[in-house]
């Protein structure tokens, strides 16, 4: 929580300075810097629709929806089925880091120091879907009960299941755009590995 706040000092003051143009252009830098340096292969949505919706891990694809900008690498689909319509009951475990553009600056590591995973409840209607947080470290962290809605994406592909060997697994490159409201407020993009299972 502390470095959430002391970053979100730092960011303040760097804003006073920027126009929202430039502090978007400084995030489309930082994204691009943070391929470059990760290898990652970017497909389209179409080529990724060709491909049965899945992104070929040992290139180290990620597809990129274009409307939203945000980047995502399915590394295990899971072992259930695709969300149908309905409220769904989801534990996610996550590693935040925010994107600078030399790098990424973590935020939070959940192998480190989140001993159990946030709640979340999924209402899927359609095409549409909206969630919000129930308990959890994001909630603590943020004040918030919103989910970003970068999350909500995987959620269109991913066979989310309740055991532990049929979580999904993605990673998801967000703009701010697409993220939490801190994101939103100043301005920058987070990488994050996600793992999603269904509650009992």
């Amino acid at each position: 929580m502390a470095c959430v706040m002391v970053g979100g000092l730092c960011l303040q003051a760097c804003r006073n300075h920027k126009t929202y143009a430039e502090q978007k252009e400084e995030e489309r830098k930082s994204i691009e810097r943070f391929i470059d340096l990760q290898g990652i292969k970017v497909i389209t949505e179409s080529e990724f629709l060709s491909n049965d919706t899945a992104t070929d891990v040992s290139k180290n694809e990620y597809v990129l929806f274009s409307e939203s900008g945000i980047y995502m690498q399915i590394i295990d689909r899971g072992g259930g089925e695709l969300m149908q319509n309905g409220r769904h009951e989801v534990l996610v475990r996550y590693d935040e880091s925010r994107i600078y553009i030399n790098g990424t600056d973590s935020l939070t590591s959940y192998n480190s120091v989140r001993p159990t995973p946030d709640e979340m409840t999924v209402q899927k209607s359609g095409s549409s879907i909206t969630a919000q947080f129930t308990n959890g470290w994001m909630v603590s962290d943020y004040n918030s009960t919103v989910v970003p809605s970068g999350w909500l994406v995987p959620f269109n592909y991913v066979k989310t299941g309740r055991a532990k060997s049929e979580r999904a697994h993605v990673k998801l490159i967000v703009p701010h755009s697409e993220g939490h409201m801190t994101a939103k407020s100043y301005v920058y993009p987070c990488f994050y590995d996600l793992t999603f299972q269904l509650g009992r």
